[in-house]
């Protein structure tokens, strides 16, 4: 229950502001077609996701050790800066093609994820938790979780949320969860 929770938790707070919540604003105001949005962000989140939690728990089982788990609290450390760094969506990423909204959704976010701090995020969880089920599960929940709304609300959500203040608190979550992967690694915490 931990990995669903701490997953949901840290990917819903880190996708605020980021370039697929804004990628989720702009095609909703382009094709005012909320349902297939929704759908296409759920489909190329779980492929995304699950291949990430996926890599992330097999790469945990070709290295494990401490200096393994040290390098999974660094990653998140790490993760906790670039959500300092708001994210700008480019022009190219947010024009629609031909295809329809689902479609376009479903591409364009499993594309701009590619590389993504979620991605990233979802790779160490995965790791961390070595549960690819429950980490896919938490870490899309997130995604929704933070990007239905974006669908539905368009550009008045960003008119009213201080994206500056949950980018802080996300950052904090992660660098917390990082001090405390590597705490428990070098065995502060106990067992």
């Amino acid at each position: 229950m931990e990995a669903l929770l701490t997953s949901t938790l840290a990917v819903a707070l880190a996708e605020i502001g980021d370039k697929t919540m804004l990628l989720a604003i702009v095609l909703a105001t382009r094709f005012r077609k909320p349902v297939p949005i929704v759908l296409g962000i759920l489909v190329a989140t779980l492929a995304n996701h699950g291949i990430a939690a996926f890599l992330g728990q097999s790469v945990a089982y070709l290295l494990e050790g401490a200096w393994f788990r040290y390098a999974v609290g660094a990653s998140f450390i790490a993760i906790a800066l670039w959500t300092l760094v708001p994210d700008k969506l480019e022009d190219e990423e947010a024009s629609p093609t031909r295809f329809g909204a689902f479609v376009t959704t479903t591409v364009a976010f499993f594309i701009v994820e590619i590389g993504d701090k979620t991605q990233i995020a979802t790779i160490a969880l995965g790791a961390q938790f070595q549960n690819v089920l429950l980490v896919t599960i938490g870490t899309t929940l997130g995604m929704m979780l933070a990007n239905v709304p974006a669908v539905f609300l368009g550009n008045a959500i960003v008119d009213r949320v201080p994206l500056t203040v949950v980018r802080r608190f996300a950052a904090l979550l992660f660098f917390v969860v990082g001090a405390w992967v590597i705490a428990e690694a070098a065995g502060w915490l106990g067992s």
